[in-house]
């Protein structure tokens, strides 16, 4: 795909992949304003699903390694959401496709395969006592794993992208699978690292949770962001979604090499070590999210009562995986209202704001959101999105 959808795709996250047509009339800046007011008074109740905003322990495991029986699970549900009965192993696959891209070799290990590419990176950064060497060596790891990816799933497509089956069959990649491969890699090779949600671009544009990169801790300096939608590895995004006493919106702090030192949130500032990628139940949940958003007739673009049918149900399992995903919620939301289910769109996006709340940011179109649910609950009047 040309190098414009790639930046089309960066410039602001892709925000508006995620509101394509507006969520009602403007109601304007008062009423959303009122309406928060109305959820930090208490005048909107909880709803079930809301504690997931601190994810339990089980939910909070690490990332999981490339080849694992967890990272499979994801794979799993590709061919299940695409019909690829007959897809071959995606390990096996990307080895053969590995051994086939010499761009994508390990360097100075052209004659490497991947599993001896593995092996050895893994035994030098076990093998690396001094923290400093340790850091250096995983974030050459990132940079690599950063071209293998784009070189062996040349391809970049928001439609199709975040499917495993696709990058087999098609050799498509979006934001979430890159993500997803680089952290689970990163795993494999015993760096620490996993997901994170992007709010905040490296101009300071903010979306609804755009956007996904990975993250890699660096033994003994911080984090730094790994990102497959750009030509460089390491970016300086203004704005997270991580975990940190649940989910939360946070502002990364760095330095002159593009490491994160340290985090704003909330008025206050974290450490590196007090925050923590996002849950594997969450990573899992947002490609249903995704599938949600982009099935032919459904959210997005003309709608159909099958497609509409359809992201729900994938909309409503993410929520199921993953019941503290904000983003889901609200888009949910939207798919009730196009089905003229108002009392359910009402309570998704109740429900959302909430989610968005407790995480320390609500998007302008939350807000909205939420003031024209709380004109429903009021009024009775119905407005189409």
């Amino acid at each position: 795909m040309k190098r414009k959808t790639l930046r089309q795709h960066r410039q602001l996250n892709r925000p508006n992949h995620t509101r394509p047509q507006r969520t009602g009339p403007r109601r304007g800046r008062g009423r959303a304003r009122a309406a928060l007011l109305a959820l930090t008074l208490g005048l909107v109740p909880g709803g079930a699903g809301d504690a997931a905003a601190a994810p339990s322990a089980a939910a909070t495991a690490s990332f999981p390694a490339f080849g694992t029986p967890a990272f499979n699970t994801l794979v799993q549900d590709s061919r299940e959401a695409t019909g690829a009965a007959n897809l071959p192993d995606f390990g096996t696959w990307w080895a053969a496709a590995y051994a086939r891209t010499p761009a994508a070799r390990l360097p100075g290990h052209p004659e490497l395969s991947w599993a001896g590419a593995v092996r050895l990176r893994r035994g030098e950064l076990a093998a690396a006592r001094d923290p400093a060497r340790r850091a250096r060596l995983e974030r050459d790891t990132a940079a690599w794993l950063h071209r293998a990816v784009k070189a062996v799933i040349p391809k970049f497509s928001l439609d199709r992208g975040f499917e495993f089956a696709h990058a087999v069959r098609l050799g498509e990649r979006q934001c979430l699978l890159q993500s997803v491969l680089i952290a689970g890699m990163l795993r494999e090779m015993g760096a620490e690292a996993g997901t994170a949600m992007v709010w905040k671009n490296e101009r300071g544009q903010e979306s609804n949770l755009g956007h996904v990169v990975t993250v890699l801790r660096l033994t003994g300096s911080g984090d730094v962001l790994v990102d497959a939608s750009d030509p460089t590895p390491f970016m300086r995004h203004g704005g997270l979604l991580r975990m940190g006493g649940g989910y939360r919106f946070v502002e990364p702090r760095y330095d002159a090499q593009s490491r994160i030192t340290g985090y704003a949130a909330g008025g206050g500032a974290l450490t590196p070590a007090q925050v923590q990628p996002l849950d594997p139940a969450y990573v899992r949940s947002q490609f249903d999210y995704y599938r949600g958003e982009r099935v032919p007739g459904g959210f997005i673009g003309p709608s159909t009562p099958a497609g509409l049918t359809a992201s729900a149900r994938y909309l409503e399992r993410a929520l199921q995986r993953q019941p503290g995903n904000p983003l889901a919620a609200y888009v949910l939301g939207h798919v009730y209202r196009k089905q003229a289910r108002l009392a359910d769109a009402r309570r998704q996006y109740e429900r959302a704001y909430r989610l968005y709340r407790a995480a320390g940011h609500v998007p302008e179109r939350v807000a909205e959101a939420l003031a024209w649910a709380k004109g429903e609950q009021a009024n009775g009047k119905a407005g189409k999105p």
